[in-house]
């Protein structure tokens, strides 16, 4: 039993402070994952405090959904006075950024709750991981813990728990059965499916509309077998740009970003793509790519994130490069 493992390690150290920790530009499924298990904590055990944090900040979409649902993340963070630390949506340390290096030196338990693989040196360091790649997100992770103590969520965090799935699974587009059925029984909870997923829809500002045209005026293309793999750069919106290419017709879409020396890349592509060759962005490209570029990468089969350190062009031509390794493999 995944929760039960959770809490009873709680009452053994008889925790008082628990932080929950969501990688920088927390999404909507990091944020709410994270309200729900919050409040799945104080329900079970009312005396004990809980602090959500994000490193340097939330999304713009998270924001948005912040006015909609009562999450209180915090700005300054208490993990020094924290008895356990659980990272949600958060696979890596590394995605802590100027929290990361805290955590390293922090003697309270580390517990990982999510739905990508955990980086083997985060997994190390973790007293409990919890992780299951067949789950839809991190918030359909946490409604089966909910499940597993036989509670019903309220109708706050029913509506943030259907509010991640349906953000990490583009509207239930990459849902599976199980998932299906998570999402009918927050909607047998009370929640307006109509309603609920219209909060997931904002206005594309003029910046990120900018961003995705350069991003295609940029674009270089490479033809790889039968498959049309793309590559681009812009300063900012990195994976809108890569959607925006991959719904041009693109197979996969790999743009890049540089500041200072810090490098960024967002990589998508089709499912056909992943089906046909087996191929995973998040481990087979994204992971020795970041470890390449003395960083990080990882993420799910068809879209995934690296951070590191390096310029643009030998970051793209290295992925370009593990890209015909694979697909050379898969042949």
């Amino acid at each position: 039993m995944s929760f039960t493992r959770i809490t009873k390690l709680l009452e053994e150290i008889e925790a008082k402070l628990v932080v929950l920790l969501c990688h920088h530009n927390a999404d909507p499924d990091a944020i709410c994952s994270a309200y729900a298990f919050a409040n799945l904590l104080k329900n079970l055990k009312p005396n004990i405090e809980v602090e959500i944090v994000a490193a340097q900040g939330i999304s713009r979409l998270s924001k948005h959904l912040l006015k909609h649902i009562p999450i209180e993340v915090k700005a300054h963070s208490n993990i020094e006075r924290a008895d356990a630390i659980v990272l949600l949506d958060t696979n890596t340390i590394q995605q802590l950024n100027n929290l990361a290096e805290k955590v390293k030196t922090l003697k309270a338990p580390l517990i990982v709750i999510d739905h990508h693989a955990a980086h083997p040196e985060t997994e190390q360091m973790a007293k409990i991981c919890i992780t299951n790649e067949e789950a839809s997100s991190t918030c359909e992770i946490v409604y089966n813990f909910f499940k597993e103590v036989n509670l019903k969520p309220g109708a706050n965090e029913a509506k943030a728990l259907f509010l991640g799935i349906a953000f990490d699974t583009r509207h239930f587009v990459l849902a599976n059965s199980s998932t299906l059925k998570s999402i009918a029984e927050l909607i047998d909870a009370g929640v307006n499916a109509q309603e609920t997923l219209a909060l997931l829809s904002l206005p594309m500002d003029f910046s990120e509309r900018v961003a995705r045209l350069k991003a295609c005026r940029r674009a270089k293309l490479f033809k790889v077998g039968e498959w049309i793999i793309t590559f681009s750069h812009v300063s900012a919106y990195q994976a809108s740009a890569a959607r925006a290419i991959i719904d041009l017709g693109a197979h996969v879409a790999v743009v890049a970003g540089q500041k200072n020396e810090n490098l960024e890349i967002s990589l998508r592509c089709v499912r056909e793509f992943h089906e046909k060759t087996g191929i995973h962005l998040g481990r087979d490209i994204a992971k020795p790519l970041g470890e390449y570029l003395h960083g990080m990468g990882g993420g799910h089969s068809t879209a995934a994130g690296v951070n590191g350190v390096g310029d643009i062009e030998t970051g793209l031509k290295r992925c370009l490069r593990l890209l015909k390794e694979k697909l050379a493999g898969a042949a």
